[in-house]
This record gives structure tokens, sequence and C-alpha cells, in this order.
């Protein structure tokens, strides 16, 4: 049964994983915008280097953001205002983009990479924010959101560009105006709701506001009992964390068990956005412009695949913590493997009169491409983010999620750069390459990352190494029991000084 807590949980859950819709709309929007013959009029024509240097210009604002800003800024002033921060910020560029003078395509980057810039904040705060309101037995379900409102944000602008495209005469420059302004829509909601939830219960406690700390966790654990233990495992893992290990950037190289931690989730995160997923993403109507010529059916399959991607990431909610990270990482991988090599070999191996391909071929193609959605969403696309979120401890969180969380821009940098030219010159046999990787990525899963369904997030260091934060911070707190503080007679609570200290009930 769901109480009225849990559900309020789900609901500040929620508001914060609406910073993936401006993620997953501005992925889509410049794709659905390059279908638009009066985009293209307007900005004289840019060629295949130049929408390159459009998808890059973005990672260029959210690498930075994510790297060297989004951790300080979520530790500094907290989860909220990160968020908060990068909505303000998406609102702007929006505008920016939208109201860009004519040919001036220079405008229409600049505020591609303060959309980047914003999105790197958000991003940062936004899982760390919903991994420590969350408790253990359901983080893995709350946090498939995540992915899930990328699809939702990919859902609104590839129907909106669609509705837009049936009309390109009506409309004029307003069938691609209209699509990046609704941009401003999602972040206005946001900037709404998100000073009325509380702030992270860990952040309070790293500031010394224990107070703040107990009142957000009364309002999202229903006894308090669990209010107080929770309390107690946060000061006891800070504790030992102040005591026995640095915090900062330096933090996350020099400890053997963090070091670790970031390199795997570095890997993850950069192989998410070299699956071919994030390719698709950005240059689907491209890609389907080899197979399609009429560019509202194009915009009909992107709006159909967004809505399916909504679809496909549900099955995250009810696997990620019954099977585990691991089997979803590497299912999906496979799955996706096989899907992008049949694609490649139905579309290299058929003819194409006339310069397109048959209705079957393509019908096919299509249909392989949202199978590999169907494997991708709750794998590598909700997962990834699932993982990043919850193995880095307290210390190093905010600045560790940053910095993995971006590592998917570097390497979608990269990918999108070249791969405008690759198609060009390779065509679908580029698909093979994505084929191969996704087998790769499986493989590494396998041998090299540990699972972490249901383990709290104080305890998690144990799985990659290092020590048991609760338990070590126990000792220095002065806890008899490391995971519960006993209520029911006398016990162990935290006091305003961040002190165990005895109380005693009735």
């Amino acid at each position: 049964m769901v109480t009225g807590k849990r559900a309020y949980n789900w609901y500040v859950s929620l508001v914060a994983a609406s910073c993936m819709v401006l993620y997953g709309y501005d992925a889509s929007v410049f794709n659905a915008v390059q279908g638009s013959k009066h985009w293209v009029a307007y900005f004289n024509n840019p060629n295949p280097n130049t929408i390159g240097s459009l998808n890059t210009a973005y990672t260029v604002g959210a690498v930075v953001a994510g790297f060297f800003f989004g951790g300080p800024l979520a530790d500094y002033a907290g989860r909220r205002v990160g968020m908060a921060l990068g909505s303000i910020l998406v609102i702007i560029a929006t505008f920016m983009q939208c109201f860009a003078p004519r040919g001036n395509i220079g405008c229409f980057i600049g505020g591609r990479v303060i959309i980047g810039f914003g999105q790197g904040l958000a991003l940062t705060a936004g899982p760390i924010y919903i991994g420590e309101l969350a408790p253990p037995e359901i983080r893995g379900t709350i946090m498939s959101f995540w992915q899930m409102f990328y699809s939702v944000g990919s859902f609104i602008a590839y129907w909106v560009n669609y509705a837009c495209q049936k009309h390109p005469k009506t409309l004029g420059e307003w069938d691609w105006k209209m699509v990046v302004i609704f941009q401003i829509l999602m972040p206005i909601i946001i900037l709404s709701q998100i000073f009325f939830i509380p702030e992270s219960p860990r952040w309070y406690i790293q500031h010394g506001k224990v107070d703040g700390a107990r009142s957000a966790l009364h309002r999202v654990r229903d006894t308090d009992q669990e209010v107080e233990d929770e309390l107690l495992a946060i000061r006891e893992a800070l504790e030992f964390e102040k005591e026995a290990i640095s915090s900062g950037y330096s933090a996350l190289w020099k400890d053997k068990s963090v070091r670790k931690r970031m390199y795997l989730a570095m890997i993850i995160n950069a192989g998410q956005q070299i699956t071919g997923q994030g390719t698709l993403n950005s240059y689907s109507t491209i890609v389907y412009k080899k197979v399609f010529k009429d560019p509202a059916q194009i915009a009909l399959i992107n709006a159909l695949n967004a809505t399916w991607g909504i679809i496909a990431t549900m099955n995250a909610t009810w696997t990620v913590d019954r099977f585990g990270r691991k089997f979803l990482f590497i299912v999906g991988g496979i799955g996706m493997s096989a899907c992008l090599f049949i694609v490649a070999t139905v579309e290299t191996q058929t003819p194409s009169p006339d310069g397109a391909k048959t209705l079957p071929v393509g019908i096919s193609i299509v249909f392989l491409l949202f199978l590999f959605a169907f494997f991708y969403k709750p794998s590598w696309g909700a997962t990834v983010w699932i993982y990043t979120a919850e193995i880095f401890s307290m210390n190093v969180r905010a600045q560790a999620v940053g910095m993995c969380s971006q590592t998917q821009n570097v390497a979608n940098s990269i990918v999108q750069q070249f791969f405008p030219t690759f198609l060009d010159n390779c065509g679908f046999y580029a698909f093979y390459m994505f084929a191969g990787i996704n087998a790769l990525l499986a493989v590494f899963v396998w041998f090299f990352l540990p699972e972490t369904k249901k383990v709290s997030m104080e305890e998690i260091d144990t799985l990659f190494g290092g020590a048991n934060h609760v338990e070590k911070g126990a000792e220095i707190v002065g806890a008899d029991d490391a995971h519960h503080a006993h209520l029911e007679v006398e016990g162990v609570t935290i006091g305003d000084d961040g002190k165990a200290v005895t109380v005693k009930k009735g």
C-alpha cells in the first residue's frame, strides 16, 4: 500500500526528474528542425560540418558546467538551486535560438552553448536529489523515471514538430520557431515547483542543519524510526568521510575505491552515447531521409518513436530493482547489438529503386530501430543514470555525478561531429560499428560492474573495495547500533550539534 508520504516522495522526485525533459526536448528539437526547409533556408543551407558543430556547441556548454560548476553549485547552494538556475538559463537560450537574426548561425550556436550550460547544472543536481530522497528499496524504480522523462521531452518535441510539418506553408518560418519556443514550457513548470519541495536531507547535514534534515525526512518517511535511522546513517557516513577521506575534486583521485568508481561510471556514461541511440536521436531525420522522401512521414516516424520510447522506458520501473542493474545492462547491450547488425544488413543488402528503399524495407528498418529502443531505454538509457547517481559517497557525490554524467557529452560530441560525414560516405554500414560497440559494452559489464540494487547509499562503498561508512562512522559519533536509533524506550538520535545523544521516550 502506498502511503501519503511515499506518494509525496514520488512527487518531489518527479519534479526533479523533469530536468531530464529539458535534455530530451533539446536533443530532439535540433534533430526535428533539420527537416524544415525554412530552417535550412533561414541559416543559408548549413553544410554537414556546421550541422555537426551545432550539436558540438551544446556539449561544450554542458561539459564545462558538468565538470566544473554543477557539483560545486549543488554542494554550496543546494540541489534545488542547481536545478532552478539551469532552468533559467534554458529559458534565456531558447529565446536566443528562436529569435536569432536571419542568417546569423553564430547566435543560434551561442544559444545552444548556453542551453548546454544550463542543462549541465540541472542534470548534475537532479539525479543526486532523487537518489538522496528515495528509500533504497525503490530507488532504482524512482530513478527510472529520470530516463523516462527524457523520452517525454522527445515526445513533446517530435509531436510539436509533426504538427508544424503538416502546415509548412501556413506557418512559414514558424514551422521551426514554434518547435524551438516550446522548449520554455518545462523550465517554467520546474521553476514554479522547485522551491516548494524539500531540500535534500544529506545537503542539510553537510551544512550542519540537522533540524532542516529532520524536517525534510519527516515529509517523505512514514515513521519517526525511519527518520532517526536515516539521520543516524547519514551522520555516521559524513563523520567518517570528514575524518578519513578528503572531499572535493582531489578525493575523486586520491581514494582508490572512489577512483575505481569514477573509471567505471565514466565508461558506462560514455558507452550510453556510443550505443547509437545518441546519434539516432540527433540525426534520425537525415538517417530516415535515406529511406523515406516525405518530410511529414519522417516527422511522424520520429514522433511515434518518441512515444514508443516512453512505453519502453517503463520497463525499467519494474525490472531494475527486481532483476538488478547488471541484468539490464547485459540484456540491453546484446539486444541493441543484434538490432543494429540486422538494420545495417537489411539496408545495405537490398535494392534502392528510384534512389529510395521499397516500402517493406523501410517498414522493416523502422521496426528494427523501434526494437532497438525497446532494449536501450530501460537499460543503457535509464540504468546508466541510476547507477551513476547511487555509487558515490556523499563527500564526492555532486562532483562525481557531474563529471561522469558529462562524459556522455564528451563522447557524444566526438560521435556527433563525424557522424553526418560518416553517414554520407558509408551509409548504413556505419551501424555495424555501433553493433560491435554494444556487444563489447555487454562484455564489459559482465566482468567489471558489481550489482548495487537495494544497497543503501551510505554503505555502497563496500561493493567497490571501500570501507563501510556507516559502521566506521558509528564509532566516531558514539552510536551503539550503527543502523538503528532505538526510540521505543531510549536510544540514540541526532542532536542539533550533529552529535549522537540519548533520548527518552514518553
